[in-house]
């Protein structure tokens, strides 16, 4: 009954990634350590290969439904994928207890900011909207034209180039593929709409999982075929759940939705670690 297991841990994973673009993995390496028992270390590399093909699945999905902002997705895998090895390298020095615990606080941080935002109103939550003669000059470093495609300046070229690379180093570290960061980073430093957001985050979470992947194994880090596979399964078919369950909540309803299933997966990653101490 493992492998009927592993396909609805897979699930669980594919209708977050679905749903909000991100936090798959989030769930992914609880799941795989605490429900199938899997080393800390080597869940990272099922994580990051499971997260990385079904989001990869989904971003087409969203890439035919125009959903996906390509460009923009770029400047962050690109980034992303340079500090995926950074992360892997970091993961072998830090025991696995502590791991799990600065993944459980990190995962604090990102939903309290993203409740946070979803709960100001609504014209705070709006982009900056100015011509492209006026992109250089003091403000926000992100912002969109009044058809609300980004002006890609370098000011916001390096922003989004930074957070990526922070996005890599998080993903190599911890085994995610980058979403839970990727979506939040998304809406507020560049004012991506949400929706648009979760499309172009499959797209990074595909490349950034990747690099991630190809660290792991040069360093020498075994990755199960069998589980990864079933993870697939079950993560395509929650994927399509995910997003027809997506489609029915607005903007902010998915921000705090995210926001809470990210503390509930913290908390309970807090609780396991104090006891196995």
């Amino acid at each position: 009954m493992l492998w009927l297991l592993t396909l609805v841990f897979g699930g669980i994973v594919g209708f977050s990634l679905g749903l909000t673009g991100g936090g798959g993995a989030i769930f992914a390496v609880p799941l795989l350590v605490y429900g199938l028992g899997v080393a800390p270390r080597e869940a990272v590399g099922i994580s990051l290969a499971a997260v990385g093909v079904t989001s990869f699945v989904g971003f087409l999905g969203r890439w035919r439904a125009r959903k996906v902002e390509i460009r923009t997705g770029l400047v962050f895998a690109v980034a992303g994928m340079l500090g995926a090895p950074v992360g892997s390298w970091l993961s072998g020095l830090i025991p696995e207890t502590v791991l799990l615990a600065l993944f459980a606080i990190l995962m604090l941080i990102v939903a309290l900011r993203m409740w946070s935002k979803a709960s100001e109103p609504a014209i705070a939550g709006l982009p900056v909207a100015c011509s492209t003669e006026a992109a250089d000059v003091d403000g926000p470093a992100c912002r969109r034209d009044i058809n609300g495609n980004l002006l890609l300046t370098s000011r916001c070229a390096w922003l989004l180039a930074a957070v990526g690379i922070v996005t890599g180093v998080l993903s190599g570290l911890f085994g995610v593929g980058g979403g839970f960061v990727i979506v939040p980073a998304l809406v507020l430093f560049s004012g991506m709409a949400i929706h648009h957001a979760v499309g172009t985050s499959l797209l990074v979470i595909t490349l950034v999982s990747i690099s991630g992947i190809a660290s792991h194994l040069f360093a020498g880090r075994t990755i199960s075929i069998e589980t990864t596979a079933l993870f697939v399964m079950g993560g395509v078919a929650g994927l399509f759940l995910g997003n027809l369950a997506g489609r029915r909540l607005s903007g902010p309803v998915l921000q705090k939705v995210f926001a809470v299933a990210i503390v509930a997966v913290a908390l309970f990653v807090i609780v396991r670690s104090a006891f196995l101490q």
